[in-house]
């Protein structure tokens, strides 16, 4: 009976969420195949306060993949993106995007939705002021030479976008680079996603006494924001579960408990997960990733705080935690079946567009354009490949096979 309560919440928390993923990140999708990302790097080049708002603006309207946003922003980084623009960047590709807005104002109500977008600007101010705290220039220098001798890593593929709008609109070529990226998006990210609601589903089993353990409720308040703004992150890097996937567990933490700092807290740690810092390690060298951590784990923590501040003064913080049953609601005939009945026709629309155009990469598994991906040979055969890396991988191998 556990397992089959579990998986029903799970379900029913999917339900409730699917058209915004979907209809999020087929938008997502057409603003990836339709901004060249030549044009971002130049845009993003050089020090100071301009190229990171623009790589705040340009990662909000980017993937919320963060394995994705992780790659785009070391490329940046090789071409001459700051740390700061680069963190930036990537930051707000997987907290301050359009589906993840739209999850949480579902699952937690717009007040979170508007702390989240407020305390993301407000934690990349903070790392573009506290960057040379953490980093010295002789070490951003360091990881950048080390992050060009890295492999380029899974980078989803853009159009050429030279096209007019118009033109676009209806060119089946431009379309399918749509479809490749949404594609994309969902290989990279399904199983965060599914570990979400899994996870969100089995802790609303977990009697609420564990999280009244757990969580600090008869201090003074300032140390109880403290304790659960830290305590926010920590739950994060250690569920695994990165960007669109943590906020149904945000929402069951929310109803168990843990207060609206260390809600927030705990959905900007997405980035600082224990996958996701060993790419770090291995894109920019251990002292790098090590301090760039460190930094991202301080100000999500005091951006949460101040949010949490700024809220309580002007009375926006719910006075009420989510009931568990509000969390998890059954399926009834209302807006969201309609919804979700349409997202899964854009759904099997775009996935279809990439099984009669597509090809798959034999390193990452991902689906790509025949059109349009990179390509090797071997024995006759010609192999598909969404990015450099994956083709550089796959003809090393074939090199030592060799020999």
């Amino acid at each position: 009976m556990f397992v089959v309560d579990g998986l029903r919440n799970a379900a029913e928390m999917a339900y409730e969420v699917w058209w915004a993923l979907v209809f999020g990140f087929a938008i997502s999708a057409i603003v990836q195949a339709w901004v060249p990302r030549a044009r971002i790097e130049r845009a993003l080049s050089g020090d100071g306060a301009a190229p990171v708002a623009r790589a705040t603006v340009l990662g909000a309207a980017s993937s919320s993949c963060s394995y994705a946003a992780v790659a785009i922003a070391k490329s940046l980084f090789q071409k001459g993106a700051s740390a700061a623009s680069a963190l930036a960047f990537q930051f707000a590709s997987t907290n301050l995007v359009w589906e993840l807005g739209l999850v949480i104002w579902i699952l937690l109500g717009w007040r979170f939705t508007l702390a989240e977008l407020a305390g993301g600007i407000v934690l990349i101010l903070l790392i573009a002021l506290l960057l040379r705290v953490f980093v010295s220039r002789r070490l951003e220098e360091h990881a950048r030479e080390h992050a060009r001798a890295a492999d380029t890593g899974h980078v989803h593929h853009t159009a050429a976008s030279e096209l007019p709008l118009r033109q676009r609109l209806r060119s089946a070529s431009a379309w399918s680079d749509v479809a490749h990226n949404f594609r994309g998006d969902w290989q990279m990210l399904w199983k965060e996603i599914g570990i979400g609601f899994l996870l969100a589903g089995f802790l609303a089993l977990v009697p609420t006494r564990v999280f009244d353990a757990a969580f600090l409720h008869d201090a003074p308040a300032p140390l109880r924001l403290i304790e659960n703004a830290l305590l926010g992150p920590l739950i994060a890097v250690f569920s695994f579960v990165c960007s669109v996937g943590n906020i149904p567990l945000a929402a069951v933490l929310w109803s168990d408990g843990l207060s609206f700092g260390g809600v927030i807290a705990f959905i900007f740690a997405d980035l600082i997960v224990l996958p996701i810092v060993a790419i770090y390690r291995k894109y920019y060298g251990g002292a790098f990733a090590a301090r760039i951590v460190a930094l991202m784990f301080v100000t999500m923590v005091a951006s949460a705080l101040a949010i949490d501040g700024l809220f309580s003064a002007a009375g926006l913080v719910p006075s009420v935690h989510l009931a568990r049953s509000a969390v998890f609601q059954p399926v009834a005939v209302d807006y969201k079946l309609v919804l979700d009945l349409l997202a899964l026709l854009v759904f099997g629309a775009l996935v279809a567009l990439t099984v009669r155009r597509g090809a798959t990469d034999p390193v990452c598994g991902m689906t790509v354009d025949r059109t349009r991906g990179l390509t090797s040979v071997r024995d006759g055969v010609t192999y598909y490949f969404c990015g450099e890396g994956c083709r550089h991988s796959f003809e090393s191998d074939a090199a030592a096979h060799d020999h």
